[in-house]
């Protein structure tokens, strides 16, 4: 592919997802999306977010299937649909036969009739229902074991440490209550089921599955092995009859899609420092990269030192020679050997001097460990203590792992990374996402009162698997044989959409420092000159920018962040930024396949919108899309599929 399509530029892919199919069980409406169950709602009330069947490998790798004989029968509000799942990856092969109806009370049922074709090992396979955390955190639950008892519970508020969540275990039935006197009630069969908070790793959901934790696993799975399981939801309860009532009459009516409304507040607070990941790529900027780069006007510079890798000190030098040029300090993250030997340290306090690197903070870490020790925070003070800069603990994988074992209190910072794909990779789930970040910072607070928060780093797809089994699965490659830690969409509207979702999420929550993606290269936020290192599968323009450029493109010159309130968060993410003189920039993004109509209360001025009309001018020649005039805009603003928009009020 010597250059990118129009569709691959806004979807990432030359096949985007076909639209979802809204369909009705009586009262509940919801989507039905490609062999999944989303978005099951009462009203404007989601009750669940997804149902979907799942096959996970000896590492927690999902293994996609391909649907076949997909057969969709809809009879007013009554449907059945049919089809066979296949999925098929190195030694596994494992194919399932759903069946999934709804009914006109309201009753759900997706039943998952499954054989293994191949003997391999497996940490789970079988059905997920996934409880959206806006309207379940907190509601009352009653969950029923298999023993016949009941308990009322709650969905838990914060983000739980404990997996699965405590008193979510053994489950044959779980109920929340959706409004008073109305509950939905989840049964399973086929499995023993349990509650995990899936907020642990930036999904926005609590994910009831089976086989429970409490079993050893990977389990082997032998050629010929049938796995059969059903889920069914039920509206229970007094009020069920007239709610029913009063919902069916408009089933037929066309899906809502009003206009996303924003408004902006008076009330502002300080933009969180923002920062980049030094690049893998060894050469030196060109010069069109370092102006590209030094307009993003960026608060740091991200490195990570391996002190048991033997070539720490050229990546060193070289993320050094990159933040001199850029005129920026390094956040440094070192990593101890799993021994936590720290006999490297000195060398490493000796290169910085050498280097003159400028630090701002560092971040202590052990390889092996899921989160900082009290004994590695010590000895990174002893060793570089006297470069008088912050020094923090926390986790270089997921909130799971510093929930795992909270670090220690005396760090002069908290930190954690983040990525929206250790369960699902769909877009729709990748959009789902912010949420939950934003619930992570939320629950650390209540963790750890008062201590500076830092997110680093923000990617698009796990750096490594920290629940790996096996040494195979970090140098695995993905279906297209880029590495698993490749994204085609970094380089597409669905990247910037994301960014400008998750910046809206997290610049508000008054954290003190947020790092994302890398610099240069197909992790980054341009491309190298030398350009693409699989042009078929990562069609980029060489030494162009992505689409998620211009978005910190756009934050050069703004230090402050104007809360913004959005109508609709699941279409449409937005967030508002000002500077000293008092001018404001908006940022909105659609997050959604389709288009979006969009109005800014009271607020007129000029917008500029990367669209797939304007992306590819944009990536090859940023500097000249952002000299050119903007259009006036007023209140109201149409946005195509995962189209960014950046409005200057006037």
């Amino acid at each position: 592919m010597s250059s990118p399509s129009a569709t691959f530029l806004v979807h990432g892919t030359d096949t985007p997802s076909p639209v979802p199919k809204p369909l009705w069980a009586g009262p509940l409406t919801l989507d039905y999306d490609h062999g999944d169950l989303r978005s099951v709602r009462l009203g404007e009330r989601e009750i669940l977010r997804r149902i979907c069947g799942a096959v996970r490998d000896q590492n927690w790798g999902t293994v996609p299937g391909i649907l076949s004989e997909e057969r969709i029968e809809v009879s007013g509000s009554t449907f059945r649909i049919t089809y066979t799942s296949t999925h098929r990856q190195k030694n596994v092969h494992f194919v399932w036969h759903a069946e999934v109806e709804g009914e006109a009370d309201g009753t759900l049922r997706f039943g998952f009739d499954g054989e293994a074709r191949s003997t391999f090992l497996r940490n789970r396979i079988g059905l997920c229902v996934l409880h959206p955390i806006r309207e379940c955190a907190g509601a009352r639950t009653r969950a029923t074991r298999i023993d016949g008892t009941s308990r009322e519970l709650e969905f838990p508020k914060i983000v739980a440490a404990e997996q699965p969540v405590t008193g979510f275990d053994s489950l044959a039935e779980l109920a929340h209550e959706i409004v008073p006197g109305i509950w939905a009630r989840v049964c399973f069969e086929g499995e023993v089921f349990e509650t995990e908070d899936q907020r642990n790793w930036i999904d926005a959901s609590f994910k009831t599955y089976g086989t429970t934790l409490r079993l050893p696993f990977p389990v082997e799975v032998k050629a010929g092995a049938r796995i059969r399981q059903r889920v069914t939801v039920k509206l229970v309860g007094a009020g069920v009859s007239g709610i029913s009532r009063h919902f069916a009459r408009d089933v037929r009516a066309p899906v809502s899609q009003e206009i996303v409304t924003i408004e902006l507040a008076n009330e502002v607070c300080r933009l969180p420092e923002i920062g980049l990941c030094a690049s893998g790529e060894e050469q030196p900027f060109s010069e069109t990269e370092g102006a590209r780069m030094a307009a993003l006007n960026l608060g740091h510079l991200r490195t990570d030192v391996k002190l048991d890798d033997s070539t720490w000190g050229l990546r060193l030098r070289s993320a050094a020679r990159s933040a001199t040029a850029l005129g920026l300090p390094l956040e440094l993250a070192v990593h101890l050997p799993p021994d936590g030997d720290p006999r490297e340290l000195p060398a490493l306090r000796r290169e910085l001097t050498r280097v003159r690197a400028d630090v701002s903070r560092v971040l202590a870490f052990q390889d092996g460990e899921g989160s900082s020790t009290t004994a590695v925070v010590a000895s990174v003070r002893e060793h570089l203590g006297d470069l008088e800069v912050p020094i923090g603990a926390g986790s270089n994988a997921d909130l799971y792992q510093l929930n795992l074992r909270r670090p220690p209190s005396h760090a002069d910072f908290i930190c954690w990374s983040m990525n929206p794909q250790v369960h699902a990779g769909d877009s729709r789930s990748l959009m789902e996402t912010p949420e939950a970040a934003a619930a992570q910072v939320a629950s650390v607070k209540c963790y750890v009162p008062g201590a500076p928060l830092v997110i680093s780093p923000i990617t698009m797809r796990p750096r490594f698997n920290p629940n790996a089994t096996d040494a195979e699965a970090e140098a695995s490659l993905s279906a297209d044989r880029s590495p698993i830690q490749v994204d085609p969409r970094q380089m597409s509207l669905v990247g910037a959409s994301w960014t400008v979702a998750m910046l809206a999420a997290l610049a508000p929550a008054e954290v003190e420092s947020l790092t994302f993606y890398e610099m240069i290269g197909w992790l980054g936020v341009m491309e190298t000159a030398q350009g693409s290192r699989s042009p078929e599968t990562f069609p980029s323009f060489a030494s162009g920018v992505f689409p998620m450029w211009h978005v910190f493109a756009a934050l050069n010159g703004f230090r402050s962040v104007v809360v913004v309130t959005v109508g609709d968060p699941r279409r449409v993410a937005a967030f508002a930024v000002t500077n000293r003189v008092g001018r404001r920039r908006v940022l909105l993004a659609n997050l959604t396949p389709g288009a979006v109509d969009v109005s800014i209360a009271q607020v007129r001025g000029t917008v500029r919108v990367l669209d797939e009309f304007t992306v590819s001018d944009s990536m090859r020649e940023p500097e000249a899309w952002w000299r050119r005039p903007a259009v006036p805009s007023g209140e109201r603003l149409q946005l195509s599929a995962f189209a960014v928009a950046f409005v200057d009020v006037t």
